[in-house]
């Protein structure tokens, strides 16, 4: 049977054969026990003929070859363990443990994990934020080229472009003053995986040859959650050691489900992708023309408003922050009211705005519910007399590594009582999972008036032992 070409009719074949399965998955391919609601029938594992993720010869080899043709990257790799794996296999594979890492601030959990876990040195640098908004900008190549300067000791750069809330730093810049010092750079742009097709592919990892660059496939494209896919692009990293160490970090009984997804978005992408996205531009392209009509909230990039943020290039016209800055509600409020009143979910909640997000796959009707919300809502509210204002939190002393923090012995204190003390654990807000605090940093008043002032306005704020308003410090 030849199962090169497409997965998911592979699997549908195969589910309506007469093998049996004398192998994993426990429920054996049944609908008689299960409903079937979810692919039971589908999920298999590394049999004959249907190959093996971490040593693809057939179909999933193919698989990884349509992908890297549909993104024009030199070789691609299809993730199960969605964009963290990549992450945590892709730092690994660049960094030596013990090593100095130039990290940006408002990167993601993972990075932080991958720090912890290496054993690797973060020099931290900060984005600029928007006095308005809160919403951090992107990372300028001077701020790079000054860091490592400064760190010669730098043996990778760690950066995310698009943000969660769209913004896109000059990533071809930075990429050409890391590589003029031999240091490869790793892009998570877990939220930049329709770039290529949305009129924003050079400004894409792949186009500006980041070394290692990760996306998301689940988050703006029609794939199941948890499916991502890696691009080796850059020749300071080898794909046979990512290779080896994605076998490490990612799971080794690899959903066939989740594949078949990443296959079926893939062929839809090669046969309708310019289709698609051109009725998603115009749809954007009418609501933002209606947003002209709003009066108190802004969505940057949409209407008259302009999307200026510190340092991007570019702004992914997908996200819609909608800005309640100068308003009489803030994010929480803004959010509370569009699930409880329209029932539209937003995708996050922060202090002055709330954060949704769009892909090809949103109807005119889901637009036109939302506009008809946001102008209801933009109605009713007055304009505050004291917008509030945002600076960035400056940087804490970093006492110790994020690993040799977390191997000291700790104690728990209450989040007031613990000024000046070392951190033993993360703090973010969830979404989007950018450190407020990280594992060796002093807290600093800064600090703790930043998870106070998160946790007042009715955010998400989490640490990693989830003991809040308890905080693990060293002793």
């Amino acid at each position: 049977m030849n199962r090169e070409k497409d997965l998911l009719s592979a699997l549908q074949a195969y589910a309506k054969s007469d093998f049996y399965p004398f192998h994993m998955p426990g429920h054996k391919r049944s609908t008689t026990l299960l409903p079937d609601a979810l692919p039971y029938h589908l999920d298999v594992t590394e049999i004959d003929d249907f190959d093996n993720l971490h040593a693809p010869q057939g179909i999933l080899k193919e698989l990884n070859r349509r992908l890297a043709a549909l993104y024009k990257s030199p070789e691609s790799f299809a993730l199960v363990n969605g964009s963290t794996v990549g992450i945590l296999a892709g730092m690994r594979a660049a960094a030596v443990p013990e090593s100095a890492v130039l990290v940006a601030r408002n990167v993601h959990r993972s990075v932080c994990n991958a720090l912890e876990l290496l054993r690797l040195k973060p020099i931290w640098i900060s984005p600029e934020i928007d006095s308005n908004s809160g919403i951090a900008g992107g990372i300028s190549a001077d701020s790079v080229r000054h860091a490592l300067e400064k760190h010669p000791e730098v043996r990778l750069v760690v950066l995310t472009s698009p943000t969660y809330d769209g913004v896109i730093s000059d990533i071809a810049s930075i990429v050409e003053a890391a590589h003029e010092k031999h240091i490869p750079v790793l892009l998570d742009e877990a939220h930049g995986a329709h770039l290529h097709f949305c009129g924003r592919e050079a400004f894409s990892g792949v186009f500006c040859k980041a070394d290692i660059v990760i996306q998301s496939l689940h988050k703006t494209l029609p794939v199941l959650t948890q499916c991502a896919v890696a691009h080796i692009c850059g020749e300071l990293v080898s794909p046979a050691e990512f290779a080896r160490q994605i076998s490490v970090f990612e799971t080794s009984s690899p959903s066939y489900v989740l594949l078949a997804s990443v296959a079926a978005c893939v062929q839809l992408l090669e046969t309708r992708k310019e289709a698609l996205f051109a009725a998603y531009k115009q749809r954007l392209e009418q609501f933002s023309e209606s947003c002209k009509q709003m009066e108190t909230l802004y969505i940057p990039g949409k209407g008259n408003a302009v999307a200026a943020f510190p340092d991007q290039i570019a702004f992914d016209p997908g996200k819609l922050p909608v800005i309640t800055a100068g308003s009489s509600i803030d994010g929480a409020a803004l959010t509370k009211r569009l699930r409880q009143d329209y029932h539209l979910e937003p995708e996050m909640t922060a202090v002055s705005y709330t954060l949704l997000m769009t892909s090809a796959c949103d109807t005119d009707e889901g637009f036109a519910r939302l506009t008809a919300a946001l102008r209801e809502i933009d109605a009713s509210l007055s304009k505050s007399k004291e917008p509030p204002r945002f600076n960035p939190i400056p940087l804490p002393r970093q006492v110790l590594t994020p690993s040799e923090a977390v191997l000291q012995k700790k104690s728990m204190c209450p989040l007031k009582e613990a000024l000046h003390r070392t951190a033993a654990e993360a703090v973010w807000c969830y979404p989007p999972g950018t450190p407020i605090v990280m594992p060796g940093e002093e807290i600093t008043k800064d600090l703790l008036d930043a998870i106070l002032d998160a946790k007042a306005h009715g955010l998400c704020v989490q640490s990693a032992s989830g003991a809040l308003p308890l905080l693990q410090v060293c002793n």
